[in-house]
């Protein structure tokens, strides 16, 4: 399965911020915005992951990740020229898909939660059909929201409905087969002249061929779309690492628990980033201090496998 980063868009909500670098260069507590749906693809584990974004933000993430071999992953780049749409990502992306599945995550989206590892890769090895997250929130107007039936079933899938059909949203991860492709290149423009991601999704619905999970509340999600959300994610993320005493969404430690790395290419970030707490979380990582970490190289369970205090019900 490929992955792409949606990190494209005008980012005019964080002006004068992004006046002079991307939305997803800027920090999140500790670490670029872009760290957090990068890391949330190498969870499912994927490798293959491909950034889109405008022509002056490319080189500045390219700068940033480089080719992703310090993260045991693969990142290559391409330009979107004008903000068309999130469906607008598989038409760029089509060489990069080829004939394999794709899952994209917006580039400004934070997922948490036990167990998240295991229910990415879980949606990874659908084949056929798509799986979409969707997940409770306090004003579905403002999003993509599925609306259900009495017995709980999706019928619809709505962007921004003006009356409330649920407060399930649409979460901006999202698992396809090979078929996304040639949905997206067929789509029209909608009202605002977009090509909606909600549009591919109920064909999907439609089909029969749509697989909603439902987030519990062992889950949070953000949308760092602005200055407001941006702070409380940072703010989330702080708490989380201060009470925890451990880093979140640490690319080199979970291609060291995926195997992707060895643990002479660990150490070897870890002296790159000093003493520096990011330095020494990925020593302790190294050290064995951190669960998973502390296993004997060749018996690391890899994130998100078939550990049953990791499971969550559907």
């Amino acid at each position: 399965m490929k992955g792409i980063i949606l990190a494209g868009g005008s980012n005019t909500k964080l002006y004068p911020m992004t006046l002079i670098t991307c939305k997803q260069l800027l920090p999140v507590y500790d670490k670029p915005l872009i760290y957090y749906p990068m890391t949330t693809l190498m969870l499912a584990g994927i490798r293959d992951i491909l950034i889109i974004s405008t022509r002056d933000d490319v080189p500045k993430l390219k700068r940033l990740l480089g080719d992703g071999k310090q993260f045991g992953i693969n990142l290559s780049y391409a330009v979107q020229e004008h903000p068309d749409g999130l469906a607008q990502a598989f038409i760029i992306g089509e060489e990069f898909i080829g004939n394999d599945c794709v899952a994209m995550i917006l580039g400004d989206n934070i997922f948490y939660g036990n167990g998240l590892g295991y229910m990415l890769r879980q949606a990874g090895k659908v084949k056929d059909g798509a799986t979409i997250f969707s997940i409770y929130v306090d004003k579905p107007q403002e999003y993509g929201v599925v609306e259900l039936d009495e017995n709980n079933n999706p019928v619809a899938i709505i962007e921004k409905p003006e009356h409330t059909v649920s407060s399930y949203a649409v979460t901006g991860i999202y698992f396809y087969d090979n078929r996304v492709v040639e949905y997206a290149k067929a789509l029209k423009p909608s009202a605002r002249g977009k090509l909606e991601i909600t549009d591919i999704n109920q064909r999907y619905l439609e089909d029969g061929k749509l697989n909603i999970k439902f987030m519990n509340r062992g889950f949070s999600w953000f949308e760092a779309d602005d200055e407001i959300n941006i702070s409380r994610a940072a703010k989330y993320i702080q708490t989380i690492e201060k009470l925890q005493g451990i880093q979140v969404s640490v690319p080199e430690e979970i291609a060291y628990n995926n195997r992707w790395i060895t643990h002479e290419e660990l150490m070897q970030s870890a002296q790159r980033y000093g003493k520096s707490p990011y330095g020494q979380h990925l020593k302790n990582v190294a050290d064995g201090r951190i669960l998973y970490s502390s296993i004997k190289p060749g018996e690391r369970p890899i994130w998100g496998t078939e550990d049953e205090s990791l499971k969550q019900k559907d």
